[in-house]
């Protein structure tokens, strides 16, 4: 059940201070727009009301860009906007008021060309030296097979931050990695083992998702959101349809919604078992590496053989969904997660009792509540550091708005927590999983699609395996999209991986940073 409705006095406190603010709506959302000298004005009074910045982007229309940003309050999300003119656009900062904006504003500042005044950190985010200067590759002008030099120039001159003192060294990590993770670069300062400063650059598996996706019937561009990032197929497909759906006033079947929660959190408890296998394997405890691999291959199995493909890819289409679920797959779907019960419940007490893995996991990768509030931190990652949301929960959406949902929350906010708020999700998304086969009743899978009016917009926004995923779409004519952006919550989460490592030791930054486990591909898009 929502809070009392924050927005009226809000909207008291803007205009009290000046701030104009026209009304609309986009679906469930409120669209607020002011005047782009409003902007920073408007993040301050956001800040002291408690607002969290969820998400920003860009689109251009005609001769000019409209800017948003997205804030969350006790589960009731507004959506910012303003017009900036195009020839030379500029526009106040947020990232001065919200740390969290500050990488959302530099994609924007590199594939638009808009220059976020007083941005504490102007140095190019996306840009790899792929595209001339002046060029910026989201504006309308632009091909979108892009104008590529016969060899990219190597990126030489990002201005990394320096320390500097007796015994202060540099590390530069990747971007090609040892294994098959994909590419990211990771620069240390240290003093003996000791981590002093860490500093990311992303974007070397930029995909040009955004570019690529203008002209796309729905069809397609749910196919291309389930391939955000691969692990996270369901989440981004699921975020996408629900986009489009509300912007073409379609309703999907009450079936077609349960199934997709399955699909879900079947999403959910293979990638949490993933993880936990990894962070174990980092720490040298192959054992229970291999044990939590063995779980998820039968998990993945199992998805093969119901739904037809291991990562779930493509069973979510804008309307509902392309598979159905018999009798007897849910049979089968019960029995499975009372073997997985049952296994967990055995290696579990081998890891709780290992003192060397407490050892290694325990007070390591230590991300402060406040941090991790001001860095917006999502998922498994924030809510290990206390921060106590879950759009389930608390902005729920069919089917999750039929059955109470536990949010596991810890405030230890180390290595070990993130481990175990892991632990906590699978026993809650089992469950679900249970509930929602026993609400299944008989029903269409489909809904008749309704071709929406030009310029219609939607906002889909689920909770991810990762956390919190926003998805915006608007329509052109004819039933082309006209601008997609999702937002993973890997944005957020990878400066919070710059932040626990710090204090800690150089061999342990493996596990810290698979404690978070950002995707690059849902970041690099």
């Amino acid at each position: 059940m929502h809070a009392p409705n924050w927005k009226v006095d809000f909207l008291k406190q803007a205009d009290e201070a000046g701030i104009t603010v026209e009304q609309l709506t986009i679906g469930p959302t409120s669209l607020w727009q002011i005047v782009s000298s409003d902007w920073q004005r408007f993040a301050e009074l956001a800040l002291q009301q408690n607002l969290r910045w969820a998400a920003g982007w860009a689109e251009q229309a005609q001769d000019w860009l409209l800017i948003n940003a997205c804030f969350e309050k006790q589960g009731r999300y507004v959506l910012l906007r303003a017009k900036v003119h195009n020839p030379k656009p500029e526009l106040p900062s947020q990232a001065t008021v919200y740390p969290a904006a500050s990488r959302s504003e530099r994609h924007t500042q590199d594939m638009f060309g808009l220059n976020f005044v007083g941005h504490p950190d102007n140095r190019p985010w996306t840009r790899h030296k792929a595209w001339p200067k002046n060029s910026y590759p989201l504006r309308k002008d632009f091909p979108v097979q892009g104008e590529p030099e016969a060899v990219t120039p190597p990126d030489r001159d990002y201005s990394f931050v320096k320390a500097y003192g007796a015994g202060v060294y540099e590390i530069p990590v990747g971007p090609v990695h040892a294994g098959i993770i994909e590419p990211g670069h990771f620069r240390f300062q240290a003093v003996g083992e000791t981590i002093l400063n860490l500093e990311e650059r992303l974007g070397y598996v930029h995909k040009g998702i955004e570019k690529i996706a203008e002209g796309r019937t729905p069809e397609q561009l749910a196919r291309l959101a389930g391939r955000v990032s691969g692990d996270t197929a369901v989440g981004h497909c699921w975020a996408a349809c629900m986009a489009m759906e509300q912007a073409a006033g379609v309703e999907i079947p009450p079936r077609a919604a349960l199934i997709r929660g399955i699909l879900a959190e079947r999403e959910r408890i293979a990638n949490h078992l993933g993880d936990m296998g990894a962070i174990c394997n980092d720490v040298g405890f192959a054992f229970a590496q291999m044990q939590f691999t063995r779980l998820r291959e039968l998990w993945l199995r199992c998805n093969a053989q119901l739904f037809g493909h291991r990562l779930l890819m493509d069973r979510i289409v804008p309307g509902g969904v392309a598979c159905d679920l018999s009798e007897q797959a849910g049979i089968a779907i019960k029995r499975g997660i009372y073997q997985l019960r049952v296994e967990l419940g055995e290696i579990l007490p081998a890891l709780d009792l290992n003192s060397s893995l407490e050892d290694r996991l325990y007070t390591a990768g230590y991300l402060p509540e406040d941090i991790a509030a001001a860095l917006g931190t999502l998922g498994f990652v924030g809510r290990a550091s206390g921060q106590d949301f879950d759009v389930r929960r608390d902005a729920p959406y069919a089917p999750y708005d039929r059955l109470p949902v536990k949010v596991p929350v810890e405030a230890q906010a180390d290595i070990a927590s993130r481990f175990w708020v892991r632990y906590k999700e699978i026993s809650v998304a089992l469950k679900l999983i249970g509930q929602f086969i026993d609400l299944l009743a008989p029903g269409d899978l489909l809904s008749d699609w309704k071709t929406p009016e030009a310029g219609r917009e939607g906002l889909g926004i689920v909770e991810g395996w990762r956390g919190e995923i926003i998805t915006y779409v608007r329509f052109d004519a004819d039933n082309a999209i006209a601008r997609f952006y999702p937002r993973d919550p890997s944005l957020l989460n990878w400066p919070a991986l710059e932040k626990l490592v710090l204090g800690n030791i150089v061999p342990d930054f493996p596990v810290c940073n698979k404690s978070v486990n950002g995707s690059y591909s849902g970041h690099d898009l």
